[in-house]
């Protein structure tokens, strides 16, 4: 109980204030810290594990789609970006610009990248001659910057760590393929590692990238009933290679322009990961994804044999799993608590009873369960209660998106919904921006996608103004 008390003093309830709950988490975690520049952050090590994870695991899954990596420069040149109206309208007021080098002004203002599609654009023009050069299929792990007016750790900061992929094809066939495939390497990334359900779908053209044809999304749910955005894939047809010059000669030698594509994910995942899963006590990290999924707690370590015996069976376990001890001269309880701020998937503990018993303990995260299981049968009975685990988060937050959507028919009832619910609610739209825009001013909510598994015709009017409407939304309050 003295440790209950303790963790509950330590972090703000989700139900009494999710924002400082959130601020509360990613502190008390040690996952980051804020920098001397405002809306810039310090990933600490507990933090940057968890990203270095992401970027292991999602860069196999894009180099299983025959996906090369690259490094552009940070910089833009400005007349560069201008290539492309719509691109660069898009961004403009969140571009950082260098004007000087050293004490030199120059002659040429240069962007910090906020994306990097014209620096590919401008590779792709002068490496692309003949169709037997395409597909160029590269991806980036880099930092972005853009400079935002409000910040908040992970979600939204003026730089922030992302992956780019850029591609170019022959064919518009080729480009909407890959737009697609890569959405689906998103959204199967969220559910398989991170256990996080999505709605898929295509952005409206108010709420798609700047340039680009289509966007398609993935849209998570968090616990206060707000969508984040987790992923897009861009198709951009052949805006960007008329702009740029992207030509390539095609079989029967004619010119033809590059059909291309753009597609990102950033460190907002964590955030998804820390409001979708933690609870009251801290962060609650899925298996997948953890850097340390296994912590070993000796009791009583300082009677004889307790401690050797802790660095044995962590160092058994190290061959199948991210494990480590603490053999800090803290309190068990103290040990428990930290453990359970920083979401460890599982804890191990092992006294002088139990190495008598030939037994320990092991103590899920997500429910607390505790097991007593043999030492001869530990690596067995973790891995099964790790995936048992991974499975039931996923489980969890699969519930807690399908409750939370609901539907409205009229304008009334979806008014009354925002107002008084959380979640995505399902609506008919008639494709009209004035009828989008209204919504957003009278209710704080933006469409957030038109989802490619849900088209069901649950009315055959636009839920705003009242005519005929063949497409249905989903709408939510989003990050």
């Amino acid at each position: 109980m003295a440790n209950d008390k303790k963790l509950v003093e330590a972090i703000t309830s989700r139900e009494d204030d999710f924002t400082q709950w959130y601020t509360d988490v990613v502190k008390k975690a040690e996952l980051m810290d804020y920098s001397s520049v405002k809306g810039c952050m310090i990933f600490k090590p507990n933090g940057y594990a968890i990203w270095e994870n992401i970027q292991k695991q999602l860069d196999a899954r894009f180099k299983e789609t025959g996906v090369e990596n690259v490094y552009m420069p940070m910089f833009i040149p400005e007349s560069l970006l201008q290539k492309e109206k719509d691109h660069v309208e898009g961004f403009a007021p969140e571009v950082a610009w260098v004007t000087h080098g050293g004490l030199e002004e120059l002659q040429e203002r240069l962007c910090v990248r906020p994306t990097s599609e014209t620096l590919f654009c401008e590779l792709f023009a002068k490496t692309v001659q003949s169709h037997r050069d395409l597909p160029k299929v590269y991806n980036q792990w880099c930092s972005v910057v853009r400079w935002e007016k409000t910040t908040r750790p992970f979600l939204r900061s003026s730089e922030f760590l992302w992956q780019e992929g850029h591609t170019a094809h022959a064919t518009a066939e080729e480009a909407e393929e890959r737009t697609v495939q890569m959405l689906n390497v998103y959204a199967d990334f969220l559910e398989n590692v991170l256990a996080i359900p999505v709605v898929k779908g295509v952005k409206t053209d108010k709420e798609k990238f700047a340039g680009a044809e289509a966007t398609y999304t993935i849209e998570a749910l968090m616990h206060d009933g707000k969508a984040l955005q987790s992923g897009t894939s861009h198709n951009f047809g052949d805006g960007f290679a008329k702009a740029f010059g992207i030509q390539y000669t095609d079989k029967e030698n004619k010119l033809q322009y590059c059909h291309e594509t753009s597609w990102g994910m950033s460190t907002r995942l964590i955030g998804a990961i820390i409001m979708v899963h933690g609870d009251d006590s801290g962060l609650v990290l899925p298996p997948r994804v953890a850097p340390t999924q296994v912590m070993v707690v000796p009791i009583n370590q300082k009677k004889e044999g307790v401690l050797d015996k802790a660095y044995d069976v962590k160092d058994a376990l190290s061959k199948d799993f991210r494990v480590k001890i603490d053999a800090s001269d803290k309190q068990p309880g103290w040990k428990f608590a930290e453990q359970e701020i920083q979401g460890i998937p599982v804890r191990v503990e092992l006294g002088p009873k139990d190495i008598e018993n030939n037994q320990c303990v092991i103590v899920r995260r997500d429910t607390r369960e505790k097991t007593v299981v043999s030492l001869d049968e530990l690596s067995t009975k973790l891995a099964e209660i790790l995936e048992t685990m991974q499975a039931d988060m996923l489980a969890r937050a699969k519930e807690f998106l399908n409750s939370h959507i609901t539907d409205a028919r009229n304008y009334a009832e979806f008014v009354q919904k925002a107002e008084t619910q959380t979640g995505f609610i399902r609506g008919m739209w008639c494709e009209s921006l004035d009828c989008e825009l209204k919504i957003k001013e009278d209710t704080g909510v933006t469409s957030r996608c038109m989802p490619f598994d849900d088209q069901e015709q649950i009315s055959n009017v636009c839920v705003c103004c009242g005519k005929p409407a063949h497409k249905l939304v989903y709408w939510g309050k989003a990050y």
